[in-house]
């Protein structure tokens, strides 16, 4: 993680001469380590949605878990940054046979010393 000098260092810099302070703000959110609940409706299961899931984690560096679910639908708990986990959804949308039609996502506290990302079972 970036220290609050470093950060302030690049906003000082030419590229964020000009963004007002609501662009600024979004550069630091994204930056913040966040934790998702994510359930994922549609054709997910039978797909290889959890192992893409897994792949896709540890190629972006988020944390935490993906599991079936009894009605068809997929749970994820993830953590990382806004960004990471947005690269993680998309890689999971690209994949074939995978066809998201809808989700949940509820905000979680984030867990502290987690690492990797791995598949549970009930």
């Amino acid at each position: 993680m970036q220290s609050v000098h470093m950060i302030r260092r690049e906003l000082t810099t030419p590229l964020a001469v000009g963004y007002n302070i609501g662009e600024v703000s979004d550069m630091l959110t994204k930056r913040k380590t966040v934790r998702k609940y994510i359930r994922f409706y549609g054709q997910v299961q039978a797909v290889g949605f959890r192992w893409r899931a897994m792949q896709a984690a540890q190629l972006y560096g988020a944390t935490g878990w993906v599991r079936n679910e009894y009605d068809d639908s997929v749970s994820m708990e993830i953590q990382g940054t806004e960004r990471q986990i947005d690269d993680v959804i998309a890689a999971l949308d690209r994949g074939s046979y995978i066809v998201i039609e809808r989700m949940e996502v509820k905000k979680l506290e984030p867990v502290a010393d987690e690492n990797g990302f791995r598949v549970k079972y009930h």
